[in-house]
């Protein structure tokens, strides 16, 4: 039996997080000054279960830019088996942060496509750069940064929910 490896492990979670959306009208997140807003999955409404397979190519994925850099959200739902996920992609600028270090109920996987980015991990700095995955676990203070001096790239896998019934943003 082979050895997952964090390349494997990426492309596993990648694989996971890229299920398919039902049909329906993109809803509209506000956008705060202080934090990264992550749009919409285009043609999700409500809480779509993930039951069908589908691709999401890159120029198909709605953008939102601001003065950290930009995001673009790929899918949201819940999947069969009843878990909610939440994935999209982040390009942040060097010494830019998406948002101040907070805490959330959801877990969250964040696997580094480009650049060095070094994770607050509950008040602990860690850095790591292309391949490398975090995991920011229930209710623990983490954030991110771009310690870089190129454009840090890379996507989040929230799995679970923040309160009843409400799917991670």
């Amino acid at each position: 039996m082979k050895t997952m490896n964090r390349r494997d492990l990426c492309a596993a979670l990648s694989s996971f997080a890229a299920l398919a959306v039902t049909a329906g009208e993109a809803q509209s997140v506000t956008q705060t000054q202080d934090k990264m807003a992550v749009p919409p999955p285009a043609r999700v409404t409500g809480n779509p279960t993930l039951s069908t397979q589908r691709t999401f190519p890159f120029a198909s994925l709605p953008v939102v830019k601001n003065a950290n850099g930009e995001t673009r959200a790929v899918v949201r739902g819940v999947l069969p088996t009843g878990e909610a996920v939440e994935m999209h992609e982040t390009t942040l600028l060097p010494g830019h942060q998406p948002h101040p270090p907070h805490r959330h109920l959801h877990s969250e996987f964040m696997l580094i496509r480009e650049g060095t980015v070094e994770f607050d991990n509950n008040g602990k700095p860690e850095r790591l750069g292309p391949g490398g995955v975090f995991l920011a676990a229930s209710n623990v203070m983490h954030g991110l940064t771009n310690v870089g001096t190129t454009n840090a790239n890379y996507f989040v896998i929230a799995i679970g929910r923040d309160t009843a019934g409400a799917l991670p943003v």
